[in-house]
């Protein structure tokens, strides 16, 4: 039987259920998690299969997530939701939308598309695996190392979020990085050309981004025909960490509408 999601539960309201990227965790989105809570929501912040502290598989598909998802909802017996997601947890947050319309009462899609996109995490990839954790005994260690293939220093941190002490003396990382090597084709995975979720649904992007394309619209509008899209300045990707107040602002406003 599989397990249900890990996740961190704060304060009380409507549920808002957030999920975070490839190679993230729900520790990346303390912060903002908060912020929501105190503005009346129940936040979820929620590890995906093969991320954080939730469950490891070999399985990993955008369908198993809709379902794990299915599962955490029916196990905290929540009927209707407001979902949140970034990047890869944007495309399980559309997906889910589109095939449980009923369960989702608003959508906010952080910087992705409903599209296929490019294997293009491979650099990353291939920084991680040189990691030996039988020589590297601390946080520092492993940074110089990484940073000999990942120059950007927001980046490394990022990743680097991920590593605990697996054992004593022995560091190793939250996420699942053999499967998650294994599986990089299926981040890149579409919606189904007949998903349509029908309800409230804002998509931000960042400016600095190319994630969404300007005549992305079109096809964001065919499966999210109420879907609006608006621009976090000063921010790339990690919109959300790079300009958390404007991030804040744009979707509160919305959830609030």
């Amino acid at each position: 039987m599989t397990p249900v999601l890990h996740s961190k539960i704060i304060g009380s309201g409507k549920p808002l259920l957030i999920l975070h990227g490839f190679l993230g965790m729900l520790d990346n989105w303390k912060t903002l998690g908060s912020r929501f809570s105190e503005n009346g929501f129940e936040v979820h912040l929620i590890d995906q299969r093969n991320h954080g502290k939730s469950f490891h598989s070999q399985d990993f598909s955008y369908d198993l997530m809709v379902a794990d998802l299915k599962r955490y909802l029916d196990f905290h017996k929540l009927e209707s939701v407001i979902l949140l997601g970034h990047s890869m947890g944007g495309k399980t947050a559309m997906q889910f939308a589109c095939e449980q319309t009923e369960k989702v009462e608003k959508l906010i899609v952080a910087d992705i598309a409903p599209k296929h996109y490019p294997t293009h995490h491979q650099d990353i990839i291939n920084g991680l695996n040189s990691l030996n954790f039988d020589e590297l005994k601390s946080r520092g260690e492993a940074d110089n190392k990484l940073s000999k293939s990942i120059s950007n220093k927001g980046i490394r941190q990022f990743l680097l979020k991920n590593l605990f002490w697996a054992e004593k003396g022995r560091l190793g990382f939250r996420f699942n990085l053999s499967v998650l090597s294994d599986k990089m084709d299926e981040i890149g995975e579409t919606l189904s050309k007949t998903d349509i979720y029908p309800g409230p649904t804002l998509f931000l992007k960042g400016y600095r981004s190319g994630y969404i394309a300007q005549n992305d619209f079109s096809v964001i509008k065919r499966h999210f025909p109420l879907a609006k899209l608006e621009t976090i300045e000063n921010a790339g990707h990690w919109l959300h960490a790079e300009n958390p107040g404007q991030f804040f602002e744009k979707s509160i406003a919305f959830l609030n509408s």
